[in-house]
């Protein structure tokens, strides 16, 4: 599973003119699932977010997690994380999951997220979405936690 982790001020996701999720201060996570993620990997990459050590403690140092610091999770399904670029000018996206795969173990991500942390929201699989977001430092960084 591919996924790009910004930590954030804030963050939001709209759809046809519609806020759909959004977060104040926590970690704004697109994510790509591959033809052989399983249910396992999405835990794996929750327990990895919730974990990640990307927050300030009072020394300025990155030593705190999302847990640590109550912030929120938006999760945002991104199939072009895939993208192939190394022939030719058109990306191929053929390293991502199939779309009923890659909604299956999006919403995977979601529940495993919604069971263990109290603040997450997401956008919609498969829309055409807009995203903003305010990042913080900015820490911007990728996780590829494949099967």
């Amino acid at each position: 599973m591919l996924s790009v982790v910004q930590r954030v001020a804030e963050a939001s996701v709209t759809v046809e003119g519609r806020v759909v999720g959004q977060i104040g201060r926590g970690l704004l996570v697109l994510v790509c699932a591959e033809p052989t993620d399983t249910p396992a990997v999405a835990d794996k990459l929750v327990a990895k977010l919730l974990e990640l050590r990307i927050f300030s403690d009072e020394a300025g140092k990155m030593n705190r997690s999302l847990q640590d610091v109550g912030g929120g999770l938006l999760i945002v399904s991104q199939f072009t994380l895939a993208a192939d670029t190394r022939s030719g000018n058109r990306p191929s996206f053929t390293g991502a999951a199939p779309p009923a795969l890659g909604r299956e173990l999006y919403e995977a991500v979601l529940a495993s997220a919604r069971a263990q942390h109290p603040l997450v929201q997401a956008g919609e699989f498969g829309a055409d979405m807009q995203v903003r977001l305010l990042n913080d430092g900015p820490v911007t960084i990728p996780l590829n936690l494949g099967a």
